[in-house]
């Protein structure tokens, strides 16, 4: 699936996302600023829930409520080695049924689970947001599409 939108199509876009994911564990790809929060909020409300959703920046992640299970939003922008990671239980989290959201994945290349969807966000010059979904991707798939350049 690949996509470009308006900021205000944003809710629309995430019904669309949530229909074509096969996993439900979610890496997302973007810039400092390009929407990756933004987007996951709204996942979260097209999920069901109405927890408030916030950047996990500071907490590293963030849980939230579903009639049916939990979502766990992490960002790992200030993790410095996947030990970090390690210490505060990634692998038991990735081994729950819930949905998990990660922002800035790149930063524990080796404890990603082996199979996992990829939301891509590029700005356009014009404000708009292009998005691609790549689905259900290996580790090794995810290191070949790294070479390329979206």
């Amino acid at each position: 699936m690949k996509r470009t939108f308006a900021i205000s199509e944003i809710d629309s876009v995430a019904q669309e996302l949530i229909e074509q994911f096969e996993t439900k564990t979610i890496a997302f790809k973007a810039g400092m600023g390009v929407g990756k929060t933004t987007l996951i909020k709204a996942l979260v409300k097209a999920l069901g829930s109405e927890d408030v959703v916030t950047s996990p920046t500071f907490s590293i992640v963030n849980e939230y409520h579903l009639s049916s299970g939990k979502i766990f939003h992490f960002d790992f922008y200030r993790i410095k080695n996947e030990e970090e990671a390690l210490n505060f239980g990634i692998e038991d989290y990735f081994q729950s049924n819930h949905w998990i959201f990660m922002e800035w994945y790149e930063n524990i290349p080796n404890l990603l689970p082996e199979n996992y969807d990829q939301v891509t966000i590029n700005l356009d010059k014009n404000e708009f947001r292009t998005l691609k979904l790549n689905n259900n991707l290996t580790t090794t798939q995810k290191n070949a599409m790294e070479q390329q350049n979206f």
